[in-house]
């Protein structure tokens, strides 16, 4: 009754995400020298398909990430996350690495398929799976890094998308609760800090709407809206089940995260551009912050679906509706709001007449622009915004939640091997730093994860971009990692727990530049050794064999001769 009373209080006391938020007020402020609160958690990020491996291993069941990057065409040079960067074997040497980083925490998720090969609890619980993660989470709980788990980035099993559809069938809702509660029941007494779902925008919209990613999927104007409402209401279910059956018991938080890009007007003093730049945000980061903070869609996503639906024929919106007791049920299912956030976009008013289609896109009604000023390192869609990190933070003010930063980062495009980024160093200065201008202004950020602690396979682009503060040499089977300038400049950050003086900043790059050095000195000497190592496995032992058939020969002519 008591947790009853203070969700209803809550809800009391919220209000809608930018409802008071001066558009005109963009302080591009300085620099600030200043430190986080006490007990600020800094951590580093991941996801099972992306650095794991090991994709057909110990009972592990198919997922649709698997069967998506077997097909040519989809990925970037036909890369897979076959192996990746064999996280499965290597998570003890990972584990030393944010020990040296003096890491409060980690966020990585588990693989559904992993633990339930064919998704159904009822079939069969792959226990080696769940060794896994058990012996990672005590690992890092020994090593005094707070475990925070993602239950679902991405890799749904495959058996559940061709027998059901995947996430445009509401009975993911009961076969995902099913996944979370055994999660629940052999990790929860270790694990505090629950993210049920990674970015479901891009769940969404990149597999369901566009296609880009698994299951690759293309319904457009309707598909995406479809999926992303199972997924809503299945965040709830998750949180109702863990409240009435392990809060108690376990005393942990559930979260989402939520990834969003910052939409600013073209003109802020144009009133439809600054409407366009708010219904960009309310598409992206409020089509699912607002169900589960308010209980419903945003008024603009349901009027601008709706009359376009009209316009096109439809009986009905193309955009699902909550009942008045889903309302009540998905309303206030969040203990903190996971936060991912990369870069900024300028928005303007763009009209797409009905005749142009179904699509998401073209039912917000706005056109996306970026200045060529920005500072690109390559990625097409990645610019560095520093100042459109804390416009966001602000805006995303649901009765001023718990925020946890899941996500920021930046890559590089390039075949350089340099390790010396300084274009990520800058960008973890400038970012962070907006971020604690954040926390000045009162949003009430908890944590911050950096993305990410290794270089991944990137969904789409293979291996071809990398946000890695570690450098993984993909060419080598045993995958080695090799330290990046930035590890140096965050571990700075972190042990500084912010930016305390002009001085001692300017020093950190320095000194972030002087250890990679060495680091490239490895990493050009790592060619040489994959070259020992065939030396070593493949040509010594045809050499063997040839000496062995040799052997045989002179053998069989020497006892012919005998005879």
């Amino acid at each position: 009754m008591l947790r009853t009373g203070i969700r209803l209080l809550a809800l009391v006391l919220c209000v809608s995400a930018g409802g008071d938020f001066d558009w005109t007020k963009n302080e591009k402020t300085s620099f600030y020298y200043g430190t986080f609160p006490t007990g600020f958690s800094w951590g580093v990020g991941s996801s099972a398909y992306q650095t794991e491996g090991a994709w057909n291993t110990d009972g592990k069941g198919m997922s649709i990430w698997d069967v998506f990057a077997h097909k040519k065409g989809k990925i970037s040079s036909n890369e897979t996350g076959d192996s990746s960067c064999e996280g499965y074997y290597k998570f003890k040497d990972d584990i030393n690495l944010m020990k040296e980083m003096k890491l409060s925490h980690y966020r990585f998720s588990v693989s559904w398929p992993r633990i339930l090969p064919s998704g159904l609890r009822s079939e069969h619980v792959n226990e080696k799976g769940i060794r896994y993660y058990s012996d990672l989470i005590d690992l890092l709980l020994d090593s005094k890094i707070t475990p925070v788990v993602t239950l679902y980035h991405w890799d749904l099993p495959q058996v559940l998308q061709e027998k059901y559809g995947g996430w445009q069938n509401a009975s993911m809702v009961g076969y995902f609760n099913e996944f979370a509660n055994l999660c629940f029941e052999r990790f929860g007494n270790r694990v505090k800090h629950w993210i049920t779902f990674n970015n479901p925008w891009s769940i969404s919209v990149e597999g369901y709407e566009t296609g880009e990613h698994a299951p690759g999927l293309r319904t457009r104007g309707s598909g995406a809206y479809k999926a992303a409402h199972h997924i809503i209401k299945a965040h709830a279910k998750v949180w109702h089940t863990y409240d009435m059956k392990w809060r108690s018991k376990q005393k942990g938080l559930i979260g989402i995260s939520l990834t969003a890009d910052w939409g600013e007007p073209v003109d802020v003093s144009n009133q439809r551009d600054v409407e366009a730049a708010e219904r960009y945000i309310h598409f992206y980061l409020g089509w699912f912050a607002t169900p589960l903070f308010h209980g419903d869609y945003p008024a603009v996503m349901k009027e601008y679906i709706g009359r376009k639906s009209g316009q096109q024929g439809l009986g009905a919106s193309r955009l699902p509706v909550f009942s008045p007791q889903e309302k009540s049920y998905v309303r206030g299912t969040v203990d903190f709001l996971g936060l991912g956030h990369y870069t900024t976009r300028y928005v303007t008013q763009k009209n797409y007449p009905s005749g142009f289609g179904d699509s998401y896109f073209a039912d917000r009604d706005l056109a996306e622009l970026v200045d060529p000023k920005w500072p690109d390192p390559g990625s097409e869609w990645l610019y560095s915004v520093p100042w459109g990190f804390r416009r966001l933070l602000n805006f995303a003010q649901y009765g001023n939640p718990m925020i946890y930063v899941t996500e920021n980062g930046v890559s590089e495009k390039t075949l350089c091997t340099d390790l010396c980024d300084d274009w990520r160093m800058q960008y973890f200065r400038e970012y962070i730093n907006e971020l604690l201008k954040a926390v000045r202004d009162g949003v009430n950020v908890k944590g911050y994860t950096a993305w990410s602690l290794l270089d991944g396979f990137e969904w789409d682009e293979g291996f071809s971009e990398r946000f890695g503060l570690y450098f993984v040499d993909f060419r080598n089977k045993n995958k080695p990692r090799f330290p990046k300038a930035s590890v140096q400049f965050y571990k700075c950050i972190i042990s500084s727990n912010g930016f305390p003086s002009q001085r001692e900043v300017e020093s950190w790059k320095r000194k972030a530049v002087e250890t990679c050095s060495s680091s490239n000195q490895l990493l050009a000497a790592d060619p040489l050794i994959g070259h020992m190592e065939m030396v070593t496995e493949i040509v010594v032992p045809t050499v063997c064999t040839l000496c062995i058939l040799l052997s045989a020969v002179f053998f069989m002519f020497l006892l012919r001769r005998r005879l």
